[in-house]
């Protein structure tokens, strides 16, 4: 699976800040036999949010994009926005499954806005900005994802789990 990072950050992208986020994201991705065909550290921007969300699903092929950062409640903060704007349908049950598991750890969870929506052929779900928040939530959805990926590219056709599982 090509997989697209994108992390927002003013700081970042002007080389004020290392990204700790988008390297976690890597290495957990790599798990579920998820190759990095692209990373970008945006500003908290929503046009440059948008492009670089349009051009991994669009150009690059990207199956899975994440995007870092930018979902608080910061006036900064709009790559949910930017997440909607270039979605194709929405897919709400990702950033549902990532609050309720991050609200047993924080009620702080209930502030974000993450998105999760299709695009394509790609999967785009906004995560938070810190390496542990990262963690928390793709340890939830990641062993979901390549099914998700399978339905939504043909590879796959049935989503019930055969007789008997507990899966």
């Amino acid at each position: 699976m090509k997989v697209g990072i994108i992390t927002a950050s003013d700081k970042g992208s002007k080389g004020e800040r290392v990204d700790l986020s988008g390297p976690a994201i890597e290495e957990m991705v790599a798990a579920i036999g998820g190759e990095v065909a692209a990373y970008e550290i945006v500003p908290d921007d929503f046009e440059a949010l948008k492009a670089a969300m349009i051009r991994m699903a669009d150009e690059v092929g990207c199956h899975l994009i994440f995007t870092t950062g930018g979902t608080g409640f910061s006036k900064r903060d709009v790559t949910p926005e930017a997440t909607m704007a270039v979605a194709e349908r929405n897919a709400p049950g990702i950033a549902e499954a990532m609050r309720a598991a991050s609200l047993k750890i924080t009620n702080r969870a209930m502030l974000t806005r993450a998105a999760s929506v299709i695009r394509g052929d790609s999967i785009i779900i906004n995560l938070p900005g810190s390496p542990k928040g990262v963690k928390e939530c793709l340890e939830v959805i990641l062993p979901a994802l390549p099914h998700g990926v399978q339905i939504l590219t043909g590879e796959a056709s049935e989503c019930a789990q055969p007789a008997g599982s507990t899966r």
